[in-house]
């Protein structure tokens, strides 16, 4: 045989098994969303028990894990604003298994704190917005003011005097609280929690007077008189609370702010997982049930896709460094 007859039949080889072994990788990558998920999956909550976020992810829990046929495991892991949890998120690895079940303070943890251990933008891939609610402020019982005009004409007679307690630094509550004293011109000081949970115990124990907090955390105690309610964030009521007045129609101009709840991925997650993950979680917020159970806490299903949560996301990394600047907003 001769030696350029032995070279072709050594080409076509080596062709042949680069190309069964370009087959080979392509089928694997394109099995592994086939048989996604295969284990539980665990959905990191960066807040404690009892909090907002807390009780958004447990409605749409059993929905999901039907959507998915996959156990839902839900983590606590709060502290700092929500971004220890978050920072466990974008170190975990990137199979779908380790999903970020958040809070809008996703994008004002940035702005506020100047060192965090990830990258908003780089670190995490979006799947998709699960609903919108309002902050609630909320007291003690006890507290003298029964509305927002006497709880501002109280702070101007009585400056640095008040606080009001939040779920953490960054949290919306926080802005909202913030954002309150820069529209009415009075002085408060800011008594961040680690979660909403904790956060309620002590303003119906009386430890702190007032609190903003999504609707989710307070209801049921506001319904039972252990809190009681003096105004809403977003520009329009509150399904849960429809007798509660905004607090634009309470007299404070230029009032918003909305919390929306959404989940996230690490990046470089396969972009099949994700497209599952999406399309389980638009059929969730679709349910009829769900819906119900949202609306009751005052919240709205969202859904959407994963492109309509990154511009979310966009657009408000520069909104709230710009009132953190404007308003002086700093992690305590």
């Amino acid at each position: 045989m001769s030696t350029l007859l032995i070279g072709r039949r050594r080409a076509i080889a080596a062709l042949a098994g680069a190309f069964a072994f370009a087959l080979a990788v392509a089928s694997g990558a394109s099995a592994q969303p086939a048989t996604y998920p295969d284990k539980p999956i665990r959905f990191v909550v960066p807040y404690p028990p009892g909090g907002g976020t807390d009780v958004i992810a447990r409605i749409v829990q059993e929905r999901f894990q039907a959507a998915l046929g996959q156990t839902i495991i839900i983590e606590n892991r709060g502290g700092a604003g929500g971004s220890v949890g978050t920072d466990v998120v974008a170190k975990a690895a990137p199979d779908g298994y380790t999903v970020l079940f958040t809070l809008s303070s996703h994008t004002i943890n940035p702005a506020i704190f100047p060192k965090l251990s990830y990258d908003t933008l780089k670190d995490f891939e979006p799947v998709g917005s699960v609903a919108s609610l309002p902050q609630i402020l909320v007291a003690n019982p006890q507290f003298p003011a029964n509305t927002v005009a006497e709880l501002i004409a109280l702070a101007r007679a009585k400056p640095e005097t008040l606080s009001f307690a939040t779920v953490g630094n960054g949290s919306p509550g926080h802005l909202a609280g913030e954002l309150f004293k820069l529209r009415t011109g009075t002085q408060m000081t800011h008594i961040p929690y680690r979660g909403g949970g904790p956060a309620v115990t002590d303003v119906m124990g009386g430890q702190v007077p007032l609190l903003w907090v999504s609707i989710p955390a307070a209801a049921q105690f506001v319904k039972a008189g252990k809190l009681k309610a003096l105004g809403v964030s977003t520009l329009k009521r509150s399904t849960a609370f429809p007798d509660v007045p905004t607090l634009q129609e309470a007299g404070v101009a230029d009032f918003e702010v909305d919390s929306w709840y959404a989940m996230f991925v690490p990046a470089r997650t396969p972009p099949a997982i994700i497209d599952k993950l999406n399309r389980a979680l638009n059929s969730v917020v679709a349910d009829a049930g769900i819906r119900e159970k949202l609306l009751a806490q005052g919240g709205e299903g969202v859904g959407g896709t994963p492109q309509a949560l990154a511009e979310i996301v966009a657009a408000e990394l520069p909104k709230w460094a710009k009132l953190a600047k404007d308003a002086n907003i700093k992690a305590d």
